[in-house]
């Protein structure tokens, strides 16, 4: 294996010399609290692999300068806003956002690691004192947790970009053959593995007619919001319109059984879309009585803000939903795909159709990894938009990849046929990397089935299917829960950084060298 740069193998000595945009603002020396020893507990062999595997986690964290690296680059941050805010930042100041970062890295490590949710997460650190520890919250006078809140905070702490220059960090000191992470074996990069998924949204599926009860309640849920905080117009109890829109909805799914079930489904439609401009009217109306009068309420300007976001969403969607069930329902007409709204508050999403064996359509986001011999993740890439063929995603990847470990590492490249195309061969034949993705001609495919080196990476490539399968349901969770596609970015980058931890974690450790006899002596 060729060797690293000298700036990229220094990454886990100092996070100065990685060929990252490296922050300038450094760790501030701070006392850190006594914690008392972890009790010893017997006859649980399951919580006993668990406390290895989160000791081993935290050693990896300190050895290859992931966590060093990851709390300057929020002090980084913190400085940027600072200036952009033009305000002056006080040392105990520093000191807590410090602290807070450390937290961060480690509470949302292990509630990807455990697979919690915030409000579950906050109660395992109560209780756990192994989670205290490693979260650096057990302390000897009192004990104190973070809440979900903080929990929700601490997953968005840095932004994606951030995330996956942390992320190489780690993969960087891994492949150094001299192991800082005391490893029995580098990483292995001469073979690369790569595939596409979807990641599923948190929504249900896009029945037309349901997109519209969506958005009545949501709007019905504002206004009364809005008129508990004291500030009302004129209108029919707001509970009144919930009502009828559900009687509405259930009147729509029986009316599928009927014999006249077309004409019956337009007629409900048709009431449904009144009582859509009905509720709209009266949102618009509470809306720019609370952008007008919030002084009156006991919100502050962002907390109403919030509310008025809320809104406008709901109601610049509303209308493109109603055409969309207009079409379909009383239009018989079908509604491309990239015209069609899959939900009112996900509108980054989108259809995608791979043929799978209990999931043909499938609504998400495409999703990108490339994994290495032992199931590290080494590239990923998730598509904010309608995402083009496999083929070509190939070539992005492999340039990342040359960019962080060097353009001599990989060595061989194996995926599925819809990676094959010619000008992902050219590109592989130019930068001397054994070409083993599978060919979509069949005659081809019989010739090069016979190649040793071919017909053994692509034997492997079914570990790749299950990897994605661990990743999507150990870590992602079933369905991913982050709103909005920034946030989604961000957890998939937490989600590999914790799913190599682990993967590392339970590879096999250098023996402890013995020290020598003089040393004993003395």
């Amino acid at each position: 294996m060729k060797s690293l740069t000298c700036s990229k193998l220094m990454c886990y000595k100092s996070c100065t010399k990685m060929k990252i945009n490296t922050p300038t603002s450094k760790i501030l020396p701070f006392q850190e609290f006594i914690r008392p020893a972890l009790p010893t507990v017997y006859g649980n062999v399951d919580y006993t692999r668990l406390s290895d595997e989160i000791h081993r986690i935290d050693e990896l964290l300190r050895l290859s300068g992931v966590e060093r690296l990851f709390v300057e680059m929020s002090l980084e941050s913190y400085h940027q806003r600072a200036q952009e805010a033009k305000t002056a930042i006080k040392t105990k100041a520093l000191l807590n956002y410090q602290k807070h970062s450390f937290r961060a890295l480690r509470c949302t490590i292990l509630m990807s690691l455990l697979g919690e949710n915030y409000r579950g997460m906050s109660q395992r650190l109560a209780e756990c004192p192994l989670f205290r520890w490693f979260c650096g919250m057990e302390e000897m006078s009192h004990i104190r947790v973070a809440g979900k809140s903080t929990l929700q905070e601490y997953s968005n702490w840095l932004a994606p970009e951030k995330m996956r220059a942390v992320v190489e960090a780690l993969l960087l000191a891994s492949s150094h053959k001299e192991q800082p992470l005391n490893l029995a074996n580098a990483i292995e990069l001469q073979t690369v593995w790569m595939d596409t998924t979807c990641v599923k949204a948190n929504v249900h599926f896009p029945v037309d007619w349901v997109l519209l009860r969506d958005g009545v309640r949501t709007l019905i849920k504002a206004t009364l919001l809005i008129r508990k905080h004291g500030l009302k117009e004129r209108m029919e109890a707001p509970e009144v319109f919930m009502t009828q829109m559900n009687r509405l909805s259930i009147a729509m799914t029986q009316n599928r059984r009927a014999r006249d079930s077309k004409k019956r489904r337009k007629k409900t439609l048709r009431l449904m879309k009144r009582q859509v401009d009905i509720v709209s009217a009266h949102a618009r109306r509470h809306r720019e009585l609370l952008d007008k009068e919030w002084e009156r309420s006991d919100w502050t300007r962002k907390q109403a803000e919030q509310v008025l976001r809320r809104i406008d969403c709901v109601l610049e969607l509303l209308p493109l939903a109603k055409k969309q069930a207009h079409e379909r329902i009383i239009g018989q007409r079908p509604v491309p795909n990239e015209d069609k709204i899959l939900s009112l508050y996900e509108p980054e999403l989108h259809v995608i159709v791979r043929g799978k064996a209990g999931a043909e359509v499938e609504f998400g986001n495409t999703l990108l990894l490339a994994e290495q011999k032992n199931g590290m993740i080494l590239d990923w890439s998730l598509r904010q938009h309608a995402a083009p063929a496999d083929c070509k995603q190939l070539a992005e990847s492999v340039l990342r990849m040359e960019k962080l470990f060097g353009t001599e590492m990989i060595q061989a490249l194996g995926a599925d046929r819809g990676f094959e195309s010619q000008k992902n061969i050219q590109l592989l034949e130019s930068k001397n990397i054994y070409n083993a993705i599978c060919a979509k001609d069949p005659h081809k495919l019989q010739q090069r089935i016979k190649e040793e080196k071919f017909a053994a990476i692509q034997k492997r490539r079914a570990q790749t299917e299950a990897r994605i399968a661990i990743f999507k349901n150990a870590f992602l969770g079933r369905p991913l829960r982050a709103k909005g596609f920034g946030h989604r970015d961000t957890a998939i980058a937490w989600h590999v950084l914790t799913h190599n931890l682990w993967v590392l974690a339970r590879l096999k450790q250098a023996p402890a060298t013995s020290p020598p006899l003089e040393a004993v002596a003395a």
